[in-house]
């Protein structure tokens, strides 16, 4: 049969009946295999050298992924021509270094009722992040404070224990250094918020007398702090697997993390620019001495006793125990009712005629 009959019957056309016979006749049987269709050659192919620098970045930042580690060689190495971040990626997960995690359903991000961020300390977040043990067995509970907008990690300190002294001791310390935030925000825990008036707390009141706005998250509502809590995860990932043998090499390893966080880590939120280039300091600066609230000569002022009382008229009124020995405001709205003030906080109204205090509903 001729070529093409036989094309004819095996439904192929003559060049390739012809290229399998001159495979055959060069090769033998061998040639009628399958051969790969990779290419001889790749011009565009990432050399070995920059794979090296990838991988060695990737060893000294195992947390970071394609992206953060593209933008820093950017930036340590302007000149050189870098592989797209899905090239990074594609090399990070030859050598075994890429972990695909399960997709987790989320609750939709909140924010409400807070206003937005757009410079430097408008916001500053803090929290716990949760305890774990060191290898000796001590309890490390790392307390972080964050500027919102910047991303910039002011404070990761592992604190002995999670109570006012040394929570004031780290803010003090912060605001010292950095200056005084427009507002903070923590979650509902102690000592942050109390189980009284309006959750207010001995720490609250304190911010409040420096004119800062305390924003508590709803409960359950992690995500009113996403952008700390992300933070946090990156922290666990990186200092506390493992954690250290001792408390004191822990905090070693927070204050290194630190320094890379804020100095050399990019942040996508950021146009991959570290948080370090972005924040500046507050203008207010933290006062030696606190001044007293100046209320406005229409009210009349008490100072609550350490039962949580004030006097009135030879009478005796309960308001809180978290006030004790705080001076408080009451602006007369008619005869019998006052709006009871502690700085330019309503805390609720007092009935005169009833000797009754009613607590203000929080929004």
């Amino acid at each position: 049969m001729s070529v093409t009959d036989r094309c004819h019957e095996y439904g192929i056309s003559r060049p390739t009946a012809y290229k399998w016979i001159k495979r055959y006749a060069e090769v033998g049987p061998e040639g009628l295999l399958d051969l790969t269709r990779t290419p001889h050659s790749s011009p565009y192919a990432t050399s070995a050298e920059i794979e090296n620098e990838i991988l060695a970045l990737r060893k000294r930042f195992p947390s970071w992924g394609a992206r953060k580690l593209k933008a820093r060689l950017e930036r340590m190495n302007p000149n050189v021509s870098w592989p797209a971040a899905s090239t990074v990626g594609q090399i990070l997960s030859r050598a075994g270094l890429t972990n695909p995690k399960r997709r987790k359903r989320r609750a939709t991000p909140s924010s409400q009722p807070f206003s937005m961020v757009t410079a430097p300390n408008q916001l500053w977040c803090m929290d716990f992040k949760g305890y774990f043990l060191t290898g000796d067995g001590y309890r490390c509970d790392p307390f972080t404070i964050t500027d919102a907008h910047s991303r910039f990690l002011i404070r990761c300190q592992a604190v002995a224990r999670m109570d006012l002294a040394q929570v004031s001791a780290v803010y003090d310390a912060a605001m010292r250094e950095y200056g005084v935030p427009e507002r903070i925000r923590t979650d509902n825990g102690a000592p942050f918020a109390g189980v009284g008036l309006l959750g207010l707390s001995k720490l609250s009141l304190g911010w409040m007398k420096l004119g800062i706005v305390h924003e508590r998250i709803q409960p359950g509502r992690p995500q009113q702090n996403g952008r700390h809590e992300r933070m946090h995860r990156t922290l666990k990932e990186d200092t506390a697997k493992p954690p250290a043998r001792t408390v004191t090499a822990q905090q070693k390893k927070f204050d290194r993390f630190r320094l890379v966080f804020n100095h050399e880590r990019p942040h996508e939120a950021l146009a991959n620019e570290t948080p370090e280039s972005i924040y500046v300091p507050s203008t207010r600066l933290l006062p030696s001495n606190v001044a007293s609230f100046q209320y406005p000569r229409s009210f009349q002022t008490r100072r609550v006793n350490n039962s949580g009382d004030i006097s009135w008229h030879k009478g005796r009124v309960f308001v809180s125990e978290v006030l004790r020995n705080e001076e408080i405001g009451l602006e007369q709205m008619d005869e019998d009712m006052h709006r009871v003030f502690f700085c330019n906080t309503v805390l609720g109204e007092f009935n005169s005629s009833e000797m009754r205090f009613r607590p203000a509903v929080r929004a």
